[in-house]
């Protein structure tokens, strides 16, 4: 049989990029010998964490368009024929035997391209509310994974395979880690920790809320694990001085630290959401509104109408937060409930179910 080859696209977030990665892993465990190319925007955080993982990248100077008239939308037209014409390049000469987008501005002109050239494609999206993107590409592909049930009105019915979200895989094994997380991180075992996270890159509205009410948490008996971005972390590290505090701007071993966690403070991307399902931990969901078509909110109430987590819009924070986060820490039914519901959502399997689809269309 023929060196099979495989071109991924996703980028802009890691909400895009771990799934790909996840995907390019689970095919190079089938196929050892199979070649890999992942295609990002030559700008986005894909250029660092593609090579950081073992893969080879190539970068299209392309963008997604503002909502408002800008110089960048000005130059859109000409990044979009740039990276049309270089997703063409790239495919005649890597010759891939299937093209796989999960997201981001390069996915688009790539796959377009492939679809144009006969190459199946196959569409990973994330969200319970697809981007313009996939669903332009979506009539042409070969297969759309999706995470969420009722997306037909968005898909091609005959297309769509429910798989759930690529997660990492040692995620699936973590309650018998506490005792190194806790010894990992530091933490004192006697106390509940309660873990917030802004997403891969940090999220403002979170960071402001802990600020104004960590004497609160802290008053009431927890300790608190602040992972508050990169582009924050400057000037938020100084809370790491007050007792039962620590912040960070980025968790290397996420599996500790889901494992050390009591309670879950989280924005609702697509992939924070699928590995929360899988961890099982109560979770308050504040999703971000600078998103498109406010899909963090959809993400989250799909979760929270099957009874599994607690949303709290950013407009609510300063009338709500206080008790809701007070009846969380107090009422063990509710932790309870929303850890077996949450649970029950959970897709461990998704990455190979996704790379059985992708199986099918190699010719």
């Amino acid at each position: 049989m023929a060196k099979l080859k495989f071109i991924l696209s996703g980028g802009g977030t890691g909400g895009h990029i771990y799934p790909a990665i996840a995907i390019a892993n689970e095919l190079k465990s089938r196929f050892p010998d199979a070649e890999f190319l992942f295609v990002g925007a030559q700008d986005k955080m894909e250029m660092q964490k593609v090579p950081q993982a073992g893969y080879k990248i190539e970068g299209l100077w392309i963008a997604g368009l503002q909502r408002k008239l800008t110089l960048q939308n000005a130059m859109f037209p000409f990044k979009l024929i740039s990276s049309l014409w270089k997703s063409r390049k790239i495919i005649k000469n890597f010759k891939p035997d299937v093209v796989i987008g999960t997201g981001g501005f390069a996915s688009g002109p790539l796959l377009q391209t492939a679809n144009s050239l006969n190459i199946p494609t196959v569409i990973q999206e994330q969200n319970s509310y697809p981007g313009i993107t996939n669903k332009l590409l979506s009539k042409k592909a070969n297969a759309i994974c999706v995470a969420y049930e009722n997306l037909e009105r968005f898909f091609p019915k005959d297309k769509i395979v429910y798989t759930g979200n690529p997660v990492r895989q040692d995620l699936l094994e973590i309650d018998s880690k506490r005792n190194e997380a806790i010894s990992y991180f530091n933490l004192d075992d006697n106390k509940k920790t309660l873990l917030i996270l802004g997403g891969s890159l940090g999220s403002r509205r979170i960071n402001q809320l802990i600020e104004k009410e960590l004497d609160f948490l802290i008053a009431s008996g927890i300790q608190v694990f602040w992972q508050c971005g990169n582009f924050y972390m400057s000037e938020y590290k100084h809370f790491s001085e007050k007792e039962n505090v620590q912040v960070v701007s980025f968790i290397d071993r996420m599996d500790l630290i889901y494992a050390a966690a009591d309670f879950v403070i989280s924005r609702a991307g697509a992939s924070s959401v699928s590995e929360l399902c899988l961890v099982g931990k109560p979770v308050i969901f504040i999703p971000s509104l600078n998103v498109a078509e406010d899909h963090q909110t959809k993400n989250a109430k799909a979760i929270v109408d099957k009874n599994g987590a607690i949303l709290l819009k950013e407009s609510e924070l300063d009338e709500k937060f206080e008790s809701t986060f007070n009846r969380l820490l107090h009422d063990e039914n509710l932790q309870n409930n929303l850890s077996q519901n949450i649970k029950k959502i959970a897709k461990p399997n998704a990455t190979k179910d996704i790379v059985e689809q992708i199986i099918k269309l190699i010719k």
